[in-house]
């Protein structure tokens, strides 16, 4: 079918993100908002919107019922979940379908498969998909759950089956601290996606968190190459980059097919992330998990390979076939994400709401901010603190660096505290520069140079 009114159940840059492909493609659009949310950047810029309920995100966002109602009210064709809330709950997608509206993105029965980490690590494996060494399945018995993880050998990683972000995630250094550990990451997995089952991994200290996207019609699938996100601080990605500088040509290529065949065994429909370790040791790769969503990281991908994955995954979902085919796709260049957060890094990376008393933009050649502040906006303290991301492009790693440091000066968000200034220092590092760092590089250098941090 032809989508023509696209309803997005998001906010913030995601949103716009999204109602700018929408428009480029022609296609109306109406924003779902809060109360918190009704000055934002997404309604002032989408051709309808609607109030959703009150700022918080259980009684709004997550409210799938309100969402569909929402839809339903205004004429929409379709609803486009962005990143986060109901973008990866399989019952919402369904109820979408159900209720005679297209949904932006995979079918219900592939999130389930795919968006419980569990379950996906078992169609890997199917698909003859390296995983890292852990428990077969869900864990249902802590006492057989330690045995499993003694055998696996410690450090291991108990992990929520459900949901992501870095949550619902403890690591195990003996079999004594197991089962504490186990169960508190149980509660916090319950309570943050309402699925408190876990799985285990065994934990590579020196991996590198790689991750290919792929593109899906139901019937074929392609990739658009990798993104390394090994900068994270709590399990969360801050800075990325595309392509990885760790990989040779044959190992990416091996990655990327990886990514390919296990897409196509499950029918992927849309976009979606197939997420790996990479063992910098020994030069072996493992799936952990795939988000079946866009990603915050996306616009990376774009810069490399020109594909607009959102306008894409748009065309996909309103029926059409993949535009093109493995071989038109290449990389160009390098790119580079930064995420600005409201947060204060010298104080403990503090959220910090506020209202934006100025806004300058950075530009030029290479320059992209995906973003949601205008002069004047409050920012809610309701949600999530990424204001927005930093993009840079340039021919090669040392160029985009270069380019970074220049887009990182010309930004300057008035009256908020920014988590600008921590890329800064990061740029001066040695290390950062050649690329020699691991998911547990960042906390360590960020006790190391607390003093020397500032917000911006």
């Amino acid at each position: 079918m032809t989508i023509e009114k696209l309803f997005i159940a998001n906010r913030g840059e995601i949103a716009v993100r999204i109602i700018r492909a929408a428009r480029d493609m022609g296609i109306k659009t109406v924003q779902a908002y809060s109360a918190a949310d009704a000055d934002s950047l997404a309604v002032k810029l989408a051709d309808e919107s609607v109030d959703i309920g009150p700022p918080a995100a259980s009684k709004s966002y997550l409210c799938a019922d309100a969402i569909l109602a929402a839809a339903r009210s205004c004429g929409a064709d379709a609803i486009h979940p962005g990143y986060g809330f109901l973008a990866e709950n399989a019952d919402f997608a369904d109820a979408v379908e159900a209720a005679g509206m297209v949904f932006v993105g995979p079918t219900g029965d592939t999130i389930r498969t795919m968006g419980n980490k569990a379950a996906a690590r078992l169609a890997a494996q199917r698909s003859g998909v390296p995983t890292v060494p852990g428990s077969d399945g869900v864990i249902t018995d802590l006492s057989v759950a330690r045995e499993s993880a003694e055998q696996i050998g410690f450090p291991v990683m108990i992990k929520a089956s459900a949901g992501g972000g870095g949550r619902g995630i403890r690591i195990a250094d003996s079999g004594e601290a197991f089962e504490g550990l186990a169960a508190q990451a149980a509660t916090e997995a319950q309570a943050a996606f309402g699925d408190g089952s876990l799985y285990l991994e065994k934990m590579i200290t020196r991996a590198r968190h790689i991750e290919v996207q792929i593109l899906g019609d139901g019937v074929n699938a392609v990739h658009c190459f990798e993104r390394e996100c090994s900068l994270q601080r709590r399990r969360q990605k801050v800075w990325e980059e595309a392509p990885s500088s760790a990989l040779d040509s044959d190992t990416r290529q091996m990655l990327c097919d990886s990514a390919v065949k296990l897409a196509k065994s499950v029918g992927y429909r849309g976009a979606g992330t197939i997420e790996y370790l990479y063992d910098d040791a020994t030069g072996h790769f493992y799936f952990i998990e795939m988000n079946t969503r866009i990603q915050v990281e996306h616009p990376l991908t774009e810069w490399i390979t020109g594909v607009d994955l959102v306008s894409e995954m748009i065309r996909i979902a309103g029926g059409q076939a993949l535009s093109f085919s493995q071989g038109d796709i290449a990389i160009r260049g390098h790119a580079i994400e930064v995420r600005i957060n409201a947060e204060d890094p010298a104080n403990g990376f503090m959220p910090f709401p506020g209202k934006v008393s100025d806004l300058r933009v950075p530009g030029g050649p290479g320059v992209r901010f995906d973003h949601m502040l205008y002069s004047g906006y409050q920012i809610p303290p309701f949600y999530d603190s990424m204001l927005g991301k930093l993009i840079v492009w340039s021919h090669t790693r040392p160029l985009a660096m270069a380019r970074l440091k220049g887009a990182l000066s010309e930004l300057d968000i008035g009256g908020v505290q920014t988590t600008a200034g921590l890329f800064e220092a990061l740029l001066d590092d040695r290390d950062v520069q050649s690329g020699s760092v691991h998911t547990n590089w960042l906390e360590p250098w960020l006790e190391a140079n607390a003093s020397s941090l500032k917000a911006s």
